[in-house]
């Protein structure tokens, strides 16, 4: 069975920094699809970082690029998201999500098969 958690969120001052991690278990394929998500403004979810793990392709929303970065420690089989220079506006429950199908890099992110439980990240003004 596969499972996501997600752990690392919490509360920070804007400016501030943060690493949530996503910890995975139950699947053995070597190239998938893991990504970052929130809810936008008529958006269920919205990506905010996705990466394909077959060759560390990424994807960043244009409002995180330039201080979110997405990660995979393969051995640990986690995957994080460094946000830095963070602001109100980012604060949100992020979601972690993958997709193992062979072509993942085609499938909408919304359409992802496997969804984590959330971690909250809270930016004070």
């Amino acid at each position: 069975q596969v499972q996501l958690v997600e752990s690392g969120g919490g509360s920070v001052p804007a400016g501030g920094s943060l690493r949530p991690s996503c910890s995975t278990s139950g699947y053995t394929h070597s190239r998938v699809c893991m990504g970052w998500s929130r809810p936008a403004p008529g958006k269920e979810r919205e990506a905010v970082a996705v990466i394909y793990t077959g060759g560390g392709r990424t994807y960043y929303a244009d409002s995180v690029k330039g201080r979110f970065t997405i990660s995979l420690d393969n051995a640990k089989n986690t995957v994080y998201l460094q946000m830095n220079t963070l602001k109100p506006e980012d604060t949100a429950m992020y979601y972690c999500a993958a997709e193992l199908s062979p072509r993942c890099t085609v499938v909408p992110f919304a359409d992802f098969g496997y969804w984590g439980q959330g971690t909250q990240v809270t930016v004070s003004s």
